[in-house]
């Protein structure tokens, strides 16, 4: 590497990286997703306005050449794999087959019906968010997969900042979100091999066989393989070899899903859940892992997703109008699925619209999706813009409406009690049966 090539990355690197820690706390104090400030970063630094105030100084700093360009998405693709990577580790599936009932239904209609309305919509979208990617079939499914997704890390973040993660709703929207974070890098990732590979029976097979292969691998030798890699590391009283060795396993999983075809942070994402699920590491002596990754490769990665949105496209009134059509279809489409998928499992309608409040949060996952989108020619920089705005609004929506519902379901709970000990005030001690004791 050249050295101005190199002093370049590191100016890259850290201004992002400063940026994004900033805006981040500022997002934060004003009780918004640190994710919304590490965006925003990237857009200072970017087109929208770096670019139009100071050309000179854009031109400098992020020239538009492959080599630079291609060194600052490396940074940033090995900070989401990991990202992805650990987000596997803390899925628990023992709390997911507690649920599993009631999370299958609202995960599935929650699914089911936001990524049918965004096929529909991929459809009919205009020409203007529409990248020159030869297979128009691909488009519409990248649309549908960026209308259905949840984000596990900013429900988390959300339940926890509102006390509701101990809650009944909190507990059923976590197990719901688990579902949909799956089905969604799952989805990417066939999506991602028809955009690489095209739009044939015999393409679509091929994925579909190297998607069963990696299912079987770690639903079958994958955990013992990881006992066997990771408890020898595990002994040490030092946590850096099962932090090393962690962190080397998830990112030769998406070295294998990238090698087959199909989306690396799919391996990323599976390879965590093996190790989770494993019994060979203590989760715990992985969270130095963790915070390095949230501190800071994953705002250095955000940033760099913000760097290509381009603000300047929704002044055409054909991307503004699509902007607006898109977020009703994403918000209403995961409001309906979650509430209808509630409703069937019994649940009052304040619950229902908590758990689509909650599942609406698309964060971090929309985000990756939309990156993958743009990086294969799928997405345009306006689709591109349009779907990371649908991220940011919804992520910023969800603690506000579910602050509403949980008010309303508060309320009822409280009107029940009351009902009850006005009843039990009312009613005559000779309509008190005696209870019988039994064998």
């Amino acid at each position: 590497m050249p050295p101005h090539s190199l002093l370049v990355l590191l100016l890259q690197v850290g201004t992002l990286g400063l940026l994004a820690l900033l805006l981040g706390l500022l997002a934060r104090r004003l009780g918004l997703p640190a994710i919304v400030g590490e965006l925003c970063a990237g857009v200072l630094l970017g087109p929208s306005v770096l670019q139009r105030v100071a050309p000179d100084l854009s031109a400098w700093l992020l020239p538009h050449r492959p080599e630079p360009t291609h060194m600052l998405d490396a940074v940033g693709q090995v900070g989401v794999i990991l990202l992805v990577g650990v987000t596997g580790t803390e899925m628990d599936f023992r709390f997911l087959r507690r649920q599993r009932r009631t999370a299958l239904w609202v995960s599935g209609t929650g699914l089911v019906i936001p990524f049918a309305l965004g096929i529909a919509a991929g459809l009919l979208l205009p020409g203007a968010l529409r990248a020159g990617h030869g297979d128009t079939a691909v488009f519409p499914l990248f649309v549908g997969v960026a209308m259905c997704v949840s984000a596990i890390p900013v429900i988390a973040k959300t339940l926890a900042d509102m006390n509701l993660l101990h809650r009944n709703v909190g507990q059923l929207t976590l197990a719901s979100g688990t579902i949909d974070d799956a089905f969604g890098w799952f989805m990417l990732s066939v999506v991602s091999a028809m955009a690489t590979s095209g739009v044939t029976t015999g393409n679509i097979a091929r994925s579909a066989g190297w998607l069963l292969v990696v299912v079987l691998f770690a639903a079958l030798p994958g955990r013992p393989l990881a006992r066997l890699a990771l408890r020898p590391l595990a002994r040490h009283s030092d946590p850096m070899p099962v932090i090393a060795g962690t962190a080397v396993l998830i990112l030769l999983g998406a070295a294998a899903t990238q090698a087959m075809g199909l989306e690396s942070v799919f391996g990323a994402f599976v390879a965590g859940i093996v190790i989770g699920s494993s019994g060979a590491v203590d989760l715990p002596r992985i969270a130095p892992l963790r915070t390095f990754i949230l501190a800071f490769l994953a705002p250095v990665y955000f940033a760099t997703a913000g760097l290509r949105i381009d603000l300047g496209a929704l002044a055409r009134p054909v991307v503004l109008a699509s902007a607006a059509a898109l977020l009703l279809i994403a918000v209403l489409g995961k409001f309906a699925g979650a509430y209808l998928g509630a409703r069937m499992s019994r649940l009052n309608r304040w619950e229902a619209l908590a758990l689509g409040a909650g599942m609406n949060a698309r964060g971090v996952v929309e985000v990756i999706v939309a990156m993958v989108g743009l990086r294969l020619g799928v997405l345009n920089t306006a689709a591109y813009t349009v779907v990371v705005l649908i991220a940011i609004v919804t992520s910023v929506m969800a603690p506000w409406l579910l602050r509403v519902a949980m008010r309303h379901i508060e309320s009822t709970a409280e009107e029940e009690l009351r009902l009850v000990a006005r009843l039990d005030g009312d009613r005559p001690d000779d309509d008190v049966q005696p209870v019988r004791a039994t064998g």
